[in-house]
């Protein structure tokens, strides 16, 4: 009796587990095809690819399509128990631990973005250009690679050459040779946890003494750009938990391998999906000008649209 419930039991699990894959194929494909639509429209137009908040936003599209789909990958992977060669396998990691970066690093640009916009507006077609944005995402990107060249410094530091031949089942925790190596990468994460948030404190400190000062269709404008900066706040930190994740899925698995299944699904969900899906809605879908060109993109031109020039009154913030 006692074999026949833990057949069952097992049964049980693989099927729940299925279900959970198989959800999070749905999800990611949903996600992936409404960004793919998004970035299609922001190269439609010229007034998107030569304005900053929506090149740092197409920056953000892009960054989360390549990390849905490396994830997903390591997820398939994990799950059939797929073994690839260790070299291939810390090139994804790599890559999948800069762009756990870039999308934070990102947010916090657009954040100083509106800050810039909406309390220092004459200078804001100055400091906010096209140019402005390029270098902002070399800039971003360059942040984003310091946590990755530390960590690929110390592998290369602790494996022998051997190691990059073998096949193994890929995953972060596999170039975790040594207890300091966990306690540094903790500590990168959680200096860049300090000094975003404090950015993103500063800059709603200072719009909300704007928005308290200003009048009448500016006051509205500015409360408007309050509120996306609080989206981005909630965005940013959920990001930012994500880079806990491994540590405290560490400590959960040695209370037990099912609770460390359940939490792992969970934080994949709440910290890598949900982020991801914000982004299309708070500068994809309440952005009156992005809106329409969406819409009539997807419509294939059936619905005519009237593009005008950008006013922070006619967005639905």
């Amino acid at each position: 009796m006692a074999d026949n419930n833990s057949v069952v039991a097992g049964e049980s699990l693989n099927q729940s587990v299925n279900y959970k894959v198989i959800l999070v194929q749905v999800f990611v494909t949903l996600f992936l095809c409404i960004n793919v639509g998004l970035i299609t429209t922001f190269f439609m137009k010229d007034f998107f690819y030569t304005t900053m908040r929506y090149i740092l936003f197409a920056t953000i599209l892009m960054s989360d399509c390549f990390i849905l789909i490396v994830t997903n990958v390591l997820l398939i992977l994990n799950y059939f128990k797929f073994t690839i060669q260790t070299w291939f396998c810390l090139i994804m990691v790599i890559m999948s631990y800069l762009y756990n970066f870039v999308t934070p690093v990102t947010l916090t640009v657009m954040t100083l973005e509106r800050y810039v916009a909406i309390c220092m507006p004459l200078r804001h077609g100055e400091l906010c250009s096209q140019h402005s944005a390029l270098q902002c995402i070399l800039i971003i990107h360059g942040l984003s690679s310091v946590p990755c060249i530390v960590f690929l410094s110390i592998i290369f530091a602790s494996a022998s050459l051997k190691v990059y031949q073998q096949y193994r089942v890929c995953s972060m925790e596999r170039f975790i040779f040594h207890t300091w190596q966990g306690h540094l990468r903790s500590a990168i994460s959680q200096f860049y946890f300090v000094i975003m948030f404090s950015t993103i404190v500063f800059c709603y400190v200072k719009i909300m003494k704007v928005a308290k000062a200003a009048s009448g269709e500016n006051k509205q404008s500015t409360w408007k750009g309050l509120r996306t900066v609080i989206l981005h706040a909630f965005q940013l930190l959920l990001c930012l938990i994500q880079l806990w994740c491994p540590f405290i899925e560490a400590a959960v698995l040695k209370t037990g391998f099912m609770l460390f299944i359940n939490v792992r699904y969970f934080n994949y969900i709440m910290f890598s999906l949900v982020p991801r899906c914000l982004s299309p809605l708070i500068y994809g879908l309440r952005d009156e000008e992005f809106f329409l060109a969406l819409k009539n993109n997807v419509l294939c031109g059936f619905v005519k649209t009237t593009f005008h020039s950008f006013s922070f009154d006619k967005l639905k913030l």
